[in-house]
């Protein structure tokens, strides 16, 4: 599949519809006909970057030979793509219809799917799970919106108990229900409707540190039934953070009072304080709910000295909001104005950047040139011309302290995915549109069925939503060896006093949540990474890092790298005060780039972010935070905490097999050894690595890379070592990944026989000697 292709005014159905097909027919690209609802389009002004969106003038329709279009069988509602249709169609190219309305029309499709549910997102869903493709939070939630808003979330006449499955398939997903309820609008009553007139017109306002409350007293001559949706509608028209909503009307000797609290569900998810907490807030007047909703219906002669008293409560709870400088990425990859375009193409190949800052000679911002910007150019045939002719000059900048609700409506009004944050008139850092939905759209804990789901996992803590710092700085204080715990802490004060950031990562934060919570963290050897925010000297931060901690600790035997920027302090047992042998490796966060498929990579250094982005599969990078003021702070960029929880081994990226095929028995080991699976699109990636011949090219470079070749006598070494190694070679075999030894290496029966017979042996000789097996 080429093209998908959207209808005119796209909604939130026709979108979905698309992007699942994307997911289906990886490669494809999304066209919007023209328009979107003004819900769409804020959406995309947040998310546009997630999804392969083409401009109609970048397509060459005459090399495209198939499209599919969804949620709708009448040519005209394609406004200016139409011809698109009879064109490919005339060419004897592929035409493919998925539609949920069920109309009598001549439409030129070699192929429908076509069914009456209550969304055309719903036919999608289900060849998606018929095929076992996972999704991405940013996919599952675009389709969720689809059926919702078509289906008045399942209210509407049309809606089928297949809509109610794909639903909640989707929210298997990870569909985040912050930007469900941000954008599906609800319906009111007439009375309500009038209701609403009354309540914007009364409406009052205060603002702290960029978090807003809303407030609105109310006075009607009777009780008015749904009262909380229309707070629910008021929260969201009225773009704050928290509201308070009072409706009084008379009895005989008083009145009566219903309150209602309402917050934002990503304020409410916000570091270590959880935000305004209504359930608090209410419960000592007899009412109660959860933090986010809670009401209370009282009867007072008052009403007035009780809604103060609960604003003034509220008011106290009013958080300290993200700002950007907690957001953003820095130090920011710049170019220069004459820049050619291929060679910013290449630089956003490389980092993985959706666009870039332009500086001129003095260091100051000039322009903003996005992914967008340069692929015109490229398709244009302007690859030689300078990025000064393509660039963005009126650039919208912040500053450190601009808040994150500033931050979102700057996107959203002038639909841009980068910020530029500037200070004392240089370019510290950019906040992006991940940047921002990584914060806004963090998973909740929503309700108890959740909590029994993780506890049944095993897991030490729950892992819907990311724990809260001060849970994880005590549970690794618990956990791990007080010695170890007590070298940690040393390590970030140096840390701290040179104005970097330490995170453990890794292996030891993927254990803590695996190993049952009663059970102490054992570790032999630990990873650290230190961000310094800029290369300090030559040999990297971790280096000086553990220089500064072996000055302090002689009995450490120090061990340097110079060329990946890393450094390693080992305690050998008889010098370890009563701890058993310890390895510390600390490295510079970098970042890493591989010229070509199966070649050592080019090292550089980075963000913690970018250094969490090269590592192999999600499970394993994860960081946590151990510098102050935000000790214990879980990073989880990549989604490593809900495969922990579904058991699965996912890469990060498409082509990871393809840059390290060794990372192929990387992953079979984890899988095995962790009674985890190859998440199917990863198990897909690996297969597609092998068929496209990488294992040639790994065969014709371990020569001349004796680093590739060490590391995959690593992993086979790991692999025939371990008690679980009959399993991890038939997985092996079953993927076809023995070719990587040898081109034309099975395990037949006889061969399996003859395994067994070794390793049968080599039990033996392990009673008999101290020669390990690797070694005979």
């Amino acid at each position: 599949m080429d093209l998908v292709l959207c209808h005119t005014t796209a909604d939130f159905d026709t979108l979905g519809a698309a992007v699942g097909l994307t997911c289906l027919h990886p490669g494809a690209r999304i066209v919007l006909a023209g328009g979107c609802h003004p819900t769409v389009q804020a959406f995309l002004a947040l998310h546009r970057d997630e999804y392969p969106l083409l401009e109609r003038r970048a397509v060459d329709i005459e090399i495209t030979s198939s499209l599919a279009i969804v949620d709708t069988q009448a040519l005209e509602r394609l406004g200016p793509i139409a011809p698109w249709v009879t064109d490919v169609n005339a060419r004897g190219g592929e035409v493919v219809v998925y539609d949920h309305h069920q109309v009598d029309s001549p439409f030129p499709a070699t192929k429908t799917f076509i069914d009456a549910v209550g969304a055309t997102t719903t036919l999608v869903v289900e060849v998606l799970k018929a095929q076992s493709v996972s999704l991405t939070i940013a996919e599952a939630t675009v389709m969720a919106l689809g059926i919702h808003v078509d289906t008045g979330s399942l209210t509407f006449f049309s809606s089928t108990a297949r809509d109610a499955a794909a639903l909640t398939w989707l929210m298997e997903q990870g569909a985040s229900q912050a930007a469900i309820a941000e954008f599906v609008e609800p319906n009111l009553s007439p009375s309500l409707q009038a209701l609403l007139e009354v309540a914007i017109s009364q409406f009052q306002r205060d603002s702290c540190a960029g978090h807003t409350l809303g407030w609105v007293m109310l006075e009607t001559p009777d009780f008015v039934p749904g009262l909380s949706g229309l707070a629910e509608r008021l929260i969201s028209l009225m773009d704050v953070d928290s509201l308070v909503l009072a409706a009084g009307y008379p009895l005989k000797t008083a009145q009566k009072l219903v309150l209602i609290g309402r917050a934002r569900g990503q304020i409410a998810a916000q570091g270590d304080r959880a935000g305004v907490d209504f359930n608090q807030v209410f419960t000592p007047l007899g009412g109660g709910g959860h933090a986010t909703a809670a009401s209370v219906t009282l009867t007072t002669e008052d009403p007035d000295r009780i809604f103060q008293t609960v604003l003034a409560k509220v008011r106290a709870q009013m958080p300290a909001t993200h700002m950007a400088r907690d957001l953003m990425s820095s130090p920011v990859r710049t170019i220069r104005p004459d820049t050619r375009i291929t060679e910013a193409q290449r630089i956003l190949l490389r980092y993985g950047h959706s666009g870039l800052s332009v500086v001129d000679s003095a260091g100051q911002l000039v322009g903003v040139i996005s992914r967008r910007d340069i692929d015109l150019a490229l398709h244009h045939g302007f690859g030689h011309a300078p990025v000064k002719g393509y660039m963005t000059t009126q650039v919208q900048t912040i500053t450190p302290t601009t808040s994150l609700p500033n931050i979102e409506a700057l996107m959203v009004t002038y639909d841009i995915g980068r910020l530029p944050v500037i200070e004392s008139g240089q370019l510290v850092g950019v906040v992006t549109r991940t940047d921002v939905l990584r914060q806004l759209h963090q998973e909740q804990q929503s309700n108890a069925a959740q909590n029994e789901a993780e506890q049944a996992s095993g897991l030490a803590v729950p892992i819907v939503r990311p724990p809260m710092a001060t849970q994880l700085s005590s549970l690794l204080q618990q956990r791990l060896a007080p010695a170890l715990w007590a070298m940690l802490e040393d390590m970030a004060a140096v840390a701290m006093e040179r104005g970097w950031q330490l995170y453990l990562v890794g292996g030891a934060v993927r254990d803590l949540f695996l190993t049952p919570a009663a059970d102490p963290l054992a570790l032999q050897d630990v990873d650290l990474v230190v961000d310094s925010a800029y290369q300090t000297l030559e040999m990297g931060a971790g280096v000086v890092l553990a220089q500064a901690v072996q000055a302090k600790h002689p009995e450490a035997e120090l061990q340097i790298y110079g060329r990946f920027q890393t450094a390693a302090l080992v305690w050998h047992e008889e010098a370890a005060q009563n701890r058993t042998s310890l390895m510390v490796d600390i490295a510079t966060a970098r970042t890493e780039f591989y010229p070509y498929p199966a070649a050592n990579p080019e090292v550089e250094a980075s963000s913690i972010r970018q250094d969490l982005y090269r590592r192999d599969f999600t499970i394993n990078a994860l960081a946590i935070r151990l510098t102050q003021p935000h000790a214990g702070q879980l990073l989880d960029f990549f989604g490593g905490l809900i495969d922990l929880q579904r058991r699965h081994v996912r890469v990060l990226h498409a082509n990871s097999f393809i840059e390290d095929p060794t990372r192929i028995y990387r992953g079979v080991r984890f899988a095995v050894r962790l009674g985890f699976t190859l998440e199917p699109q990863t198990e897909g990636f690996i297969r597609h690595a092998i068929d496209s011949g990488v294992y040639k090219r790994l065969q014709a470079e371990i020569a001349k890379l004796p680093a590739l070749q060490t590391r995959l006598k690593a992993e086979l070494k790991y692999i025939l070592e371990a008690s679980y190694w009959e399993a991890a070679l038939a997985l092996l075999q079953q993927l076809g990944a023995l070719v990587c030894l040898h081109p034309t290496l099975q395990l037949s029966d006889r061969l399996w026989q003859q395994l067994r017979r070794i390793s049968r042996w080599l039990k033996q000789v392990e009673l008999l000697s101290t020669l390990t097996p690797w070694q005979m």
